[in-house]
């Protein structure tokens, strides 16, 4: 009872914590330790971070000892999107993130609990961005201004309960199974023309399907091929029915200034690690984290769409543009988080210098091939109505390598620095403005300063240039971002 007490204020803790990541939708690094050099920690002692970096490290600790790491940290993404000469910036300039951990060994066990924030991205640009302009489905009229806010915001947590075994002295083994919640906020607008490519079968761009996607099409046709007779016209009116579609607005938000997002989830995952002391001077470790097994993300959502509403004798395109809101249920089916595996090694070279580096690969290719929404109606005409949306995403395997150094310079400070070179996994034709999540590489350093032999603070700062991307509707991202983080460490 007292462990569900401590992993429930841990989640509550966590809760207004949507990190943007950027090894994907990864951190760069976990724990100041490990991000100070690199990225690099699954060969040496980086602290309670360990229980989510390698849980193998946690046993590095002295028999009979504790240790608590309290630890903040905050994300600064610089986006910048531009088309045709307009530009926006995204509002979403600071994202901050809690973690805490607590660990213990007897003997040869080593067991504790933690929460962090696992990763996630976010944008905000607004309602009055280029993003909010759009080209109805039969290209007529121009251009149709939504003023429809455009955001996202992703974050995933988790509660870990780990535990590192000495199996013998040069040789530890650990794991950790872990709680995750986390949740997504989206408004997201789509023009008339992209909604047609999701109806176009073998779009790059996606699909759509379902009830309501056809009812919504039968009354377009009706009108199209001059048989619009009134008799299914959504009120409209005798005579009248729909012409084209302006555009199409996603939202389930709560905003950003909620603590949580609007569609949310929970569910379950876990790692194993190993470390070995191969010689006195080189320890090898190496990691295995497995995909999750979230539930599907539910939530109370609006789609509204503006349509244009006229007589079939006026042809496609005339009338009077007309909004039409429909309240229902959301559902963002099978998002996981991907399965992670690396190995790395860390190098006492003298007294003072420690050399690290891990390599890892993200499996983003096997969950992030599509991003998959199901809307079900509520009430009124569209009550039960169902609205199947796929928006392919079709990112590649990601390979990080992480090197970094850490220096004694006197008995209480360390100094550290180190880099994080990937490759970006989001092809550039469906590149999502909402989910620019095209970072590369980082620079990285920090420091350690031990106050006395309990107690230490840690800090971290990683750069990661600006990179630029342009996908298949011609928005064109350009994305910088500075993170930071700071830990206070007791050991007792």
């Amino acid at each position: 009872m007292k462990l569900k007490k401590i992993a429930a204020l841990l989640a509550v803790a966590g809760m207004s914590a949507p990190a943007f990541a950027t090894n994907g939708m990864n951190m760069e690094g976990y724990g100041p330790v490990a991000t100070g050099m690199g990225g690099a920690s699954f060969a040496y002692d980086n602290g309670t971070a360990g229980m989510i970096n390698n849980p193998a490290t946690l046993g590095f600790m002295k028999s009979g000892t504790s240790r608590l790491d309290v630890a903040i940290g905050g994300l600064h993404p610089w986006i910048d999107e531009s088309q045709t000469g307009a530009s926006v910036e995204s509002d979403g300039t600071a994202y901050f993130m809690p973690a805490i951990g607590y660990v213990r060994k007897d003997g040869k066990l080593t067991y504790g609990i933690g929460m962090m924030a696992q990763g996630g991205m976010g944008t905000e640009f607004g309602t009055n961005s280029f993003l909010s302009n759009h080209t109805s489905m039969t290209g007529v009229g121009g251009t149709y201004v939504s003023g429809m806010e455009q955001r996202s915001e992703l974050g995933i947590g988790r509660i870990l309960f780990p535990i590192s075994f000495d199996v013998s002295d040069t040789f530890k083994v650990g794991g950790s199974i872990d709680y995750l919640w986390g949740g997504l906020d989206l408004n997201m607008g789509l023009g008339g023309n992209q909604f047609r490519d999701l109806l176009t079968p073998g779009s790059a761009r996606g699909s759509a399907s379902g009830t309501m996607v056809g009812g919504l099409m039968n009354l377009m046709n009706d009108d199209l091929e001059g048989g619009c007779d009134g008799t299914a016209n959504l009120g409209f009116g005798l005579g009248n029915c729909i012409n084209d579609m302006n555009w199409a607005h996603f939202s389930f938000s709560k905003g950003k200034n909620s603590m949580t997002q609007a569609a949310t989830t929970t569910g379950w995952a876990g790692n194993l690690g190993f470390v070995w002391q191969a010689s006195p001077k080189l320890t090898v470790g190496g990691v295995y984290h497995g995909k999750t097994s979230l539930k599907d993300m539910e939530g109370n959502a609006t789609v509204t769409m503006n349509v244009k509403v006229g007589a079939f004798a006026g042809g496609p395109g005339t009338g009077a543009d007309t909004p039409m809101a429909v309240n229902g249920k959301i559902k963002i089916v099978n998002f996981q988080w991907p399965e992670t595996y690396g190995i790395g090694m860390a190098y006492q070279a003298n007294d003072n210098l420690t050399l690290v580096a891990d390599y890892k690969r993200i499996g983003w290719k096997k969950v992030m091939d599509a991003f998959r929404m199901q809307f079900i109606g509520v009430g009124g005409q569209f009550d039960g109505a169902v609205m199947d949306a796929q928006l392919n995403q079709n990112w590649k395997d990601q390979n990080v390598f992480m090197v970094g150094a850490a220096y004694k310079v006197s008995a209480p400070l360390t100094v550290r620095f180190g880099a994080n070179i990937a490759n970006n996994p989001v092809p550039d034709n469906v590149l999502n403005p909402l989910f620019p999540a095209i970072i590369k590489n980082h620079l990285t350093g920090g420091f350690g300063y031990a106050f006395d032999k309990k107690s230490s603070l840690d800090f971290s700062f990683a750069y990661a240039p600006e990179v630029s991307a342009t996908n298949a509707d011609g928005v064109k991202v350009n994305h910088s971002q500075t993170n930071w983080q700071l830990m206070y460490s007791n050991r007792f």
